[in-house]
């Protein structure tokens, strides 16, 4: 006789530390469980406080206060409702673990997390005591007993627990997960669950977390594997789903019924979709009503703009042009083309008057010496103060517009252009950006808020990169082209290639070698930017931590 039992995905997007709010967003999913008759709701990694706790675990009073809310949820399956499958913190025998709660019928089982990613941007060794091999948990469904094996994220990256959950009877794997994006993780993902499913025979339900935690961002992108390898489930990346799935258990055998499948998004259409659920969640789940940014004409602001009205929709952006004696008026016209574009409300404000005040104040101290660079940060610092007096004014907060491209080498004003609270564009590269901006200009984002059509004007495209801090500048006085710039930097940053290595690959082993000492001198900049968005494997901070204080140079060894 055929036995069919139904589990629910809840891909849900958790706030860190808000564990009530969380334990809510359980109670709603259980309540769509039920009403679908399914026997079990599952959750992610660490759901209750939210995915990554970092040091809040540290603090006895976050820990107890999970603890109580766990306890109620536990309570309540008392009804003989569908069963929780969570993630959390949990204390026992005096070590904290990362966790997994099975509470059905009143009752709670605990498994730990074996395997503790210590790379990249995890450090759960920091706060987590590793757990020992864990049994599968045996749960009451509608139809009798069932075996569940439940590996905790990255318990799926090795052979091991899964291999000992088969070896004790697992009947089915249940993962929960909090796997942050980056380019190409969700190939990863599938290709380890793919791995686990052949050697075990198992099939596999794999819940990931979804949405922004401040410069990681969750893509969601859950889905259940057959014992086979095959993708029978896929619910969408980006955004929050709830999915109800059939199963059968024919002989001890679990088998998904269930045929669901979103195509997921890749290439530019994702580095879009991460960046703008980055953004959204950052300034939502920290409370700004709007936010502002200095549009200047150019393709970093513009870019910016574009995913601040997605986001947020264009009521809740204002944007602020900001021009001096060096502005154009192609600039000028640019920056209002874009902004009646996005639909976004836009002001300006002169600073011409402002340098002038400053520089008439300096300039006892200055005397006769010629205007360099400093007369050139003036001006960006007098933008900065002036975006982050509206911010004071009226709550909303700054988006800063640097690229990766130039948060490398230093190409930005401390405390000027770098002022702000989030960047969107921090982890992009200034090749991807012009592509990005194409690309926005033919695709409406699944789940964008903002205008549909072209929203960017072409000719910002099209235009040579300049900061208009001097007479006829442009961003190639200063850097070498940014085909050639990102290559280097591709090489340097992402590869951690040696300075052999890059010059191989065709560039002049001189610019190398000042790209290289730009990139470490500027290491003082980025300890102080604004957190932004991680997109690919080596963003600044999480994933690159390099000493302020330096002194070595690959390419000086070379001579």
């Amino acid at each position: 006789m055929e036995e069919k039992i139904s589990i629910t995905l809840a891909q849900l997007n958790p706030k860190v530390g808000d564990v009530s709010g969380n334990a809510d967003l359980l109670r709603a999913a259980r309540a769509e469980a039920a009403e679908a008759g399914s026997d079990f709701v599952v959750a992610g990694e660490l759901f209750l406080c939210g995915y990554p706790p970092e040091d809040l675990v540290m603090k006895r009073a976050f820990v107890d206060y999970i603890k109580a809310t766990a306890d109620d949820l536990v309570a309540e399956t008392a009804d003989g409702g569908p069963a929780y499958i969570f993630g959390l913190p949990y204390e026992e025998d005096g070590a904290l673990y990362n966790s997994v709660m099975v509470a059905e019928n009143g009752r709670a089982h605990i498994r730990h997390k074996v395997h503790l990613p210590n790379y990249s941007v995890f450090d759960e060794k920091r706060l987590f005591s590793a757990g020992s091999l864990p049994a599968p948990v045996t749960v009451s469904t509608s139809l009798g007993e069932l075996k569940i094996g439940l590996p905790i994220c990255e318990d799926i990256w090795f052979e091991d627990v899964c291999a000992h959950l088969k070896s004790c009877g697992a009947q089915i794997l249940i993962s929960p997960n909090g796997s942050p994006y980056e380019t190409g993780k969700a190939e990863k993902r599938r290709a380890h669950a793919v791995e686990r499913c052949h050697a075990t025979q198992l099939p596999l339900v794999y819940v990931n977390q979804l949405g922004g935690q401040d410069e990681l961002v969750f893509d969601g992108a859950s889905f259940v594997m057959s014992a086979a390898g095959d993708v029978q489930v896929q619910l969408p990346a980006w955004q929050e789903d709830i999915s109800h799935t059939t199963w059968s258990l024919t002989s001890g055998t679990a088998t998904c019924l269930s045929d669901q499948k979103t195509a997921l998004e890749d290439g530019l259409a994702a580095t879009y979709q991460a960046a703008m659920l980055g953004l959204r969640d950052y300034v939502r789940k920290n409370g700004f009503p709007s936010v502002l940014l200095g549009l200047s004409g150019g393709i970093d602001s513009a870019i910016c703009a574009a995913l601040a009205a997605d986001a947020l929709g264009p009521q809740s952006v204002h944007c602020i042009m900001l021009p001096s004696k060096f502005t154009s008026q192609e600039s000028l016209d640019d920056a209002k083309e874009c902004a009646e574009l996005l639909g976004v409300q836009l002001d300006e404000v002169s600073i011409e008057e402002g340098v002038g005040s400053l520089e008439g104040a300096l300039s006892p101290l200055f005397g006769d010496l010629p205007n360099d660079i400093t007369e050139e940060n003036i001006q960006s610092r007098l933008r900065g103060t002036l975006l982050m007096a509206l911010s004071n004014k009226f709550g909303s907060m700054v988006v800063t517009t640097g690229n990766k491209s130039e948060v490398s080498v230093g190409y930005s004003t401390l405390y000027g252009d770098m002022n702000g609270g989030f960047n969107p564009i921090k982890d992009i590269y200034k090749t991807e950006i012009f592509a990005l901006c194409a690309w926005r200009n033919a695709h409406f984002p699944v789940g964008a808020l903002g205008q549909k059509g072209k929203v960017i004007p072409v000719s910002i495209i099209e235009k040579p990169p300049t900061a208009e801090l001097r007479d006829n500048q442009k961003d190639e006085d200063s850097l070498p082209p940014y085909d050639e710039l990102d290559d280097i930097l591709s090489g340097l940053v992402e590869e951690e290639l040696g300075f052999d290595d890059i010059v191989a690959r065709g560039h002049d082993p001189d610019t190398v070698k000042r790209i290289e000492h730009l990139l470490y001198i500027s290491e003082y900049k980025r300890r102080q930017a604004a957190p932004g968005v991680k997109i690919g494997h080596r963003n600044f901070g999480r994933d690159r931590r390099y000493p302020i204080t330096n002194g070595f140079r690959n390419a000086r060894l070379k001579g």
